[in-house]
């Protein structure tokens, strides 16, 4: 089995690796626009009917010439260098993934119908890969790239023992240079099953996520805290001239707003799944596609909290700690009691679920997350821990004469003294 982790550093390159590294990516650029456009050329040309052509122009291109597929563009590259010497300044390999680059564009298109690919305007070529390395890059806190030297890099964390470096992407970001590297290694780590203490867990708006065994973290709006100094630079970069050298200026500190959102976001997110992981063994989330929900009345607040990102990535820290992390159905939790089982129909604006048959209250959202958790002791009973399961009692199902775990002693006699 072959495992493959991505660790992101930040890197501190000098006045000179800066420019140089800059004009790597305009010339990708360029390769890739021209690249593109030597596509859509031989895709013009083929459009015509066989009978006739179009009032306007047509592109004419000899009927035997080849699709300019990958290993086509990618063979030219050895004559486009001794045509345009800008070219033999760049890596050759980087001048190969980014030929790639388009192609992967290209055959998504072809999958999916839709999402040609795009030139890339001035500025907007952000990252250049290093595919492969002969020997180790990194050297104490400096990382050796190809034709750049060695580069000081904040190596905040070690690379684990047993793992190899593949490929290194360096990234162009307001707030600097990152470097993604991708890691490697041959070994065995079996999947986690459910097992030990289970909880279901919801997210939300108002409570950003609540489990059911009675927690509930805050609502948390990184977008709405921060807009307030997004507003005012998005203001002062309106009054600037277009192609200025202070619209340039403006345009650096808003995106470099947009990063610090971003990044809080993750980190807020990495902590948050690390802290659920602490409290269970297994960890049942719902089965909601974000992309759906993005679109309703509270589309901008759903973004903002990045429900779909938290899910990735409580899956990816559940996985290196050992935790099961699964999926249920969604459909009608927040409206089934976790203790009788029974419909009980509310509208959004209702926080508090209070089931009419047997009686019991307690919040919306911990309400939900104990009904998710009930679908996953009965969705998950098939696992190689089925008979630890099935010892444990089913949650949140009253049986003849007992009392269901989610309903106490205490809350009882609360609601028959009323």
């Amino acid at each position: 089995m072959t495992i493959i982790f991505n660790y992101t550093y930040r890197l501190y390159p000098e006045n000179s690796q800066v420019e140089l590294l800059n004009e790597w990516l305009e010339t990708c650029r360029i390769s890739y626009n021209y690249a593109l456009r030597e596509l859509k050329d031989w895709i013009s040309s083929r459009k015509c009917p066989i009978d006739r052509c179009s009032l306007e122009f047509e592109y004419i291109m000899s009927a035997d010439y080849p699709f300019p597929g990958y290993q086509q563009q990618q063979n030219n590259l050895p004559a486009a260098k001794k045509k345009f010497p800008f070219l033999a300044s760049v890596p050759s390999q980087v001048l190969q993934t980014n030929i790639r680059r388009l192609h992967d564009a290209w055959d998504f298109f072809r999958s999916r119908g839709y999402g040609f690919p795009r030139f890339k305007k001035y500025g907007q070529m952000k990252s250049i890969l290093f595919p492969q390395f002969r020997s180790n890059p990194l050297t104490d806190w400096q990382i050796k790239l190809p034709k750049l030297g060695r580069v000081q890099i904040n190596l905040h964390r070690p690379i684990p023992e047993g793992f190899v470096i593949k490929q290194v992407r360096v990234i162009k970001k307001a707030k600097g240079w990152f470097a993604i590297i991708s890691i490697q290694s041959d070994i065995s780590v079996p999947n986690p099953v459910p097992s030990g203490h289970f909880i279901g867990v919801d997210v939300g708006l108002l409570s950003y996520c609540a489990t059911s065994d009675g927690w509930r973290e805050p609502g948390r709006k990184f977008f709405k805290t921060e807009h307030r100094r997004l507003k005012v630079l998005q203001h002062r970069l309106s009054k600037k001239k277009k192609r200025s050298a202070n619209y340039s200026k403006a345009r650096l500190k808003v995106e470099k707003q947009h990063n610090h959102i971003a990044f809080k976001r993750k980190d807020y997110q990495f902590k948050l799944a690390h802290k659920l992981c602490d409290m269970a063994d297994s960890i049942f989330v719902e089965d909601i596609d974000w992309s759906i929900m993005a679109k309703g009345f509270l589309g901008k607040h759903t973004i903002d909290a990045g429900f779909g990102q938290f899910r990735q990535i409580l899956k990816y820290v559940g996985w290196k700690r050992g935790k099961f992390i699964g999926e249920v159905d969604h459909k009608g939790s927040s409206q089934t009691c976790p203790n009788c089982r029974a419909e009980v129909r509310k509208d959004l604006s209702v926080r508090l679920h209070s089931c009419p048959e047997c009686l019991y209250e307690i919040d919306r959202d911990i309400a939900s997350a104990q009904e998710l958790c009930n679908r996953a002791i009965e969705t998950y009973r098939g696992t190689p821990e089925k008979q630890e399961i099935d010892e444990r009692p089913r949650v949140g199902v009253r049986r003849k004469g007992t009392r269901s775990s989610w309903l106490s002693s205490r809350t009882v006699g609360e609601l028959r003294s009323r």
